[in-house]
Parts: structure tokens; sequence; C-alpha cells
């Protein structure tokens, strides 16, 4: 059968990426097509590794070429990725960060620092390069969360100037203001000496290249959140929040504060959403109210990106100073993982979106 490249283009043009609404070939999706007697090979080349549709968009290809080419043709797909940003930072040291996604909550207590980290993990999981910075300036967790209570950040210098270098663990590159205080000491400093301090967390730390970092905000409205607005372009936020009306109403605050100073808000999360023992896994105990999320989600109009159990085994895991998702029973891995994909895509379709304007 003597088949050509042209063929090939023709018949994946009539596959649409789902999220994007535009067919392959357009996207520039499609590369690296290769033809050996009956079997056809290219790379499916994804806006991110963490996509959900990609299972999809190979079930279409295939299809695709078996009614325009020959159903007896094989076919070989290899998926690869390529994250891509409409915008570059400023910065020496954060040039190459692609998106930065904040995760916020209204109030303390709800979970926002273990979501933040397993959703770095999860997205490093997918195949991203990742990061994780703690702006919570007053109460970081970062250290806690992954066994680094006296790690200290190495410095380099590079042209005259002193770089810090995260610290990396878990394939993930990290940094923390936790790094540089003592543990059992308040932090106690006036806004403008936190947002310098956030500043140079960020400016003077060399990353290079960076899917995406996620950065776990401190809580409620202040400060620190404006100055990370103002200073570098987030990509999104993502809002954590138990059903408890007490938390809704502080996330209600913090998703306007977002919505005032034009970030994009990707969705929220509910934490501790209900309860299953392991003794009775078809049942639900609502400990905190139910619903919650879900009415402000439909109040403000962006989706419910999760809602995730509380899980004993999560708590147990962030003592120990191991991240829920690295564990061997690993019962939070799944929510983290759909949450990676769901964030992943939605930032794909904003930098669409953004590139088309």
């Amino acid at each position: 059968m003597n088949i050509t490249i042209d063929q090939i283009k023709q018949a994946l043009s009539h596959v649409n990426d789902p999220d994007l609404g535009k067919d392959l070939i357009t996207l520039n999706m499609i590369d690296n097509i290769a033809i050996q007697d009956n079997i056809i090979s290219f790379d499916l080349v994804l806006t991110t590794p963490a996509c959900p549709m990609k299972q999809k968009m190979k079930d279409d290809c295939l299809q695709a070429i078996a009614s325009s080419i020959s159903p007896e043709v094989e076919v070989q797909i290899n998926f690869t990725a390529k994250v891509v940003s409409p915008h570059t930072i400023d910065n020496e040291g954060m040039k190459k960060v692609k998106h930065i996604i904040a995760v916020g909550s209204g109030k303390g207590g709800v979970g926002k620092s273990t979501v933040a980290a397993n959703l770095a993990l999860a997205l490093s999981a997918s195949g991203a390069k990742v990061a994780l910075v703690d702006a919570d300036i007053y109460g970081p967790s970062i250290p806690t969360l992954f066994n680094l209570l006296h790690a200290q950040p190495k410095g380099v210098e590079e042209e005259g100037k002193t770089w810090l270098l995260p610290i990396e663990k878990h394939g993930i590159k990290l940094m923390s203001i936790g790094f540089f205080v003592d543990p059992c000491k308040a932090v106690l400093w006036r806004g403008p000496m936190a947002s310098n301090a956030i500043k140079q967390m960020f400016m003077e730390t060399l990353w290079d290249e960076i899917d995406y970092m996620v950065v776990d905000l401190p809580p409620g409205t202040g400060d620190i959140q404006i100055t990370i607005s103002q200073m570098i372009p987030v990509s999104g936020v993502i809002l954590v929040s138990t059903p408890q009306q007490l938390a809704v109403a502080d996330v209600r605050k913090a998703a306007d504060m977002f919505i005032s100073v034009k970030t994009p808000i990707l969705g929220i999360v509910e934490n501790m959403a209900y309860f299953t023992p392991a003794e009775l896994p078809n049942n639900k105990y609502y400990l905190f109210g139910k619903g919650g999320g879900s009415a402000l989600s439909q109040e403000f109009g962006f989706p419910l990106l999760m809602q995730i159990p509380l899980i004993q085994s999560m708590a147990e895991s962030a003592d120990e100073g191991t991240p829920a998702i690295l564990t061997e029973n690993g019962n939070s891995r799944p929510f983290f993982k759909e949450l990676a994909e769901k964030t992943a895509q939605s930032i794909s379709i904003l930098t669409n979106k953004a590139s088309n304007k």
C-alpha cells in the first residue's frame, strides 16, 4: 500500500482536541510522521503531560486513519507534551517558568498546604517539571510536609549576582520562607518586610525550566496575595475550602479579591468533603456539612474541581513528612491525579484563548 504523509495529515485534520476545539494539524500537535511498509507512526504533542483527554484523542486518530486510509494499517502513536505560556516573566531567575498556579483559601485549617503539595506532586507524576513555593510566610508548612525542617538552600553566583538554588525532593523543586527562619519561633514581620521577603524568594531564586509552579498562599486576603498577583503573571488560582459555611464565607471573600485583581480562578477544591470509614466503604459521613463548595461554585460560576474526603492517612503522612500521594496505600492518589488533570486542562484552555486574542 502506497501511503503518503499528506494522506496522514489529511486524515488527522479531522481529529479535534476536545478542549481547544481545533484540529490536531492546525494546532501543530502532530510531529515526526514516519511510514514504513504498513506501519504509520507519529508523535501526538499534548499541551500538557497531565492531559485527561489523551486516550480519546488517540482513539480518534486511530479511527480517522482507519476510515480515511485503511483499517489494515498499523498505527503507532507516541505521546509527548509541550507546555507553552502566553507570557515571559521579566526576571532572569524566573524566565523559564511557564505557568504559576496559586492555591489559596479564605481561612486557615482547611488543608490548603496539603492540597498544594499533593497537586504539585501529581503534576510531576504526569511528567511535568514542577516547583512548589511556600508563600505562607507566617505559617510555612512545606518544611514539615517534606521533612525538611533543617534544610537550607545553597547559593550560586552567576555574572556577579548571587542566586538561591531551590531544594529538590521527590522530583520537584521547593522553596519556602521556612528554610530561612527558626521553625520554633514566630515570624514577626510587618507587611512591607513580608512583601519584600516574598519578592526575594521568587525573584532571587534560580528556577531553571518549570512547567507549573504551584504557590501555597497564606490564608485570607492580604499583602502577600496582592503582592504576588502584581509581581508575577499568575495563570490561575485554586481556592480550597471545607463544606462548612464558616469556611465558605471566607473563601467567598478570597474569590472576590482575586476577581478584583483580575486573576483567573480555576475552581474550588472542597477538602474534607466527607468521611468514609475503611470498614464501611459504601458509607459517607458529612462531618463538616454538605454542599458548601457546590453552592459557591454555582454562585461565582467557576467549577468545583474536586471533593476530597477526610482520609486519616493524609494527616498521618503529613506529620511524618511524606505527602499523602507518595504513601504506600495511596488512598488519596486518584483524587489528586484527577485534580492535576483538571488543573492542567484549564491552564491549557486559558493559554489557547490568550494566544488567540
